[in-house]
This record gives C-alpha cells, structure tokens and sequence, in this order.
C-alpha cells in the first residue's frame, strides 16, 4: 500500500503543461528512499504481527519470527520481479525475432526478385574472370581489382598488419584503381591504417570505459541492495520483538482466567 501511495505522489508530481516536473535524479533519490522507508515499516509490522499472533514470549522465537517474514516478503519480491522481467525479455525477444523475420523475408524477396533478373550464365562468367583473370592490376576490371582490395584489407584487419609481399600488392592496386602513382597509393595506404589504427585504439578506449562505469554501477547498486536487505531484517526482527507477549502479563491474564 505505501509503495502505490509513494506511485500517486509520484505521479502527481509530474506538471507536463507548466514544465514545473523535478529533475530525474530527484525523482530516482525520492522514489528509493520512500521505497526504502514503506519497505521497513511493512517488514516491522508483520514481524510484530507475526510474533504477536504466535504467542511466544521468547526473544529468540521472536527474532526466528521477524526473519521469516523477512524471508518469505524478499522470495515473493524477487519472483515477481523474475516475472517481470522474464516478460519483459519475452516481449523483446519476439519483437526482434518479427523484425528479423520481416528483413529475413525482405532480404529474400529482393534476392529471388534480382535473381529472376539476372542471367546465370553471365554471373558464372564474371565469377570465373574474378578468379582467374591476370595478375597485373592494370589489366584487372574494377570488380576484380575491389575483390583483391577487399580481401587484402580483410585480412589487414584480422591479422593487424600485411605482409611486404601484400602491401606492395595492395598499393599496386590502388593505385591502378585510382589512377594514381604506386607511390601516392602507398601514402593512401598508410593513411587508411593510421585512421584505423586510432578508430581501433578510441573504441577499446570507450570500451574499457563503459566496462568500468558498469562494473562502479554494479558494485553501488549491489552495496545498495545489500544495505537495504540488512535494514529491512532489522526491522523486522525489532517489529517482532516488540511484538512478543510479556511473561508477567500472559501469568496475571492466565491467573484472573482461573
């Protein structure tokens, strides 16, 4: 009942129209601690109910009492929240796999629908001249000289680095493509591996650095957490010792029944 109470406030703290809405820090610091607060007066009072209900008068039953609302209020809580978020992956999940199968089926239309076009033959033909065509890249066509290109770079960046062997190839066919000297092909060369060499170098950068503001959030989060589940057993078992009836009333209740 207090978490929907603190969703209503919440809720009406919003002013769209007259743009008055508190920031979404103040929101994420008020929401935890009302959460945080309603959690700890719900666990202390069915820790004492519990321990009122049970009749004991002993601290230690009292306390065992308090931990099992305790217990039992964070199992429900985590299985909801496993269903929440289970549906929510779910609902995910297929709104991908839709997407996926719509472009799948796209893709395959446009393929089928480009095939019907082309004539087999011809795509045999121009495979075949792709293979074996001549070495010089100057009597190359373009498709082959792209193919040898596109090949030289993909090993480029699987390997890291080219052989002499395959750099001097890989400027002779730039510069046949560009229509360039072999020399300013080399220099276009180098160029391009200097500007991956830094993209690769800024994106390990941004990597490390998203890995180590999630393992901080992580870390905080999980402390948080931690914290929170602590209070709410202290609170619970302070609700079930204050709970637990007093020895000297239940004999005096007892004596005036008899």
């Amino acid at each position: 009942m207090l978490n929907i109470l603190g969703l209503a406030v919440g809720a009406t703290a919003v002013e769209a129209v007259s743009r008055d809405t508190p920031s979404a820090s103040s929101f994420g610091i008020g929401a935890g601690i009302w959460l945080l607060v309603s959690n700890l007066v719900g666990l202390a009072a069915g820790g004492y109910a519990a321990a009122r209900l049970s009749g004991t008068s002993d601290g230690t039953d009292a306390t065992l009492h308090g931990l099992g609302v305790w217990a039992t209020a964070f199992l429900i809580s985590a299985a909801l929240l496993g269903n929440v978020v289970a549906g929510t992956a779910s609902t995910a999940f297929g709104a991908v796999s839709n997407v996926v199968g719509g472009a799948a089926r796209g893709a395959g239309s446009a393929v089928s629908a480009v095939a019907d076009q082309a004539n087999p033959q011809a795509l045999i033909d121009r495979a075949r001249l792709a293979l074996t065509g001549p070495s010089d890249p100057a009597r190359m066509s373009t498709e082959q000289r792209a193919a040898e290109i596109t090949g030289l770079i993909g090993r480029r960046v699987t390997n890291g680095s080219l052989s002499d062997a395959e750099r001097q190839r890989l400027n002779a066919l730039v510069a046949a493509e560009a229509g360039i000297p072999e020399q300013e092909a080399a220099q276009r060369v180098r160029s391009y591996e200097a500007e991956a060499q830094r993209l690769a170098q800024e994106a390990e950068e941004r990597a490390r650095r998203a890995a180590d503001a999630a393992a901080s959030g992580t870390a905080a989060a999980a402390f948080w957490v931690f914290a929170a589940l602590l209070l709410g057993a202290i609170a619970a078992i302070i609700g079930a010792r204050s709970g637990m009836r007093n020895l000297l009333v239940v004999g005096a209740a007892r004596r005036r029944v008899a």
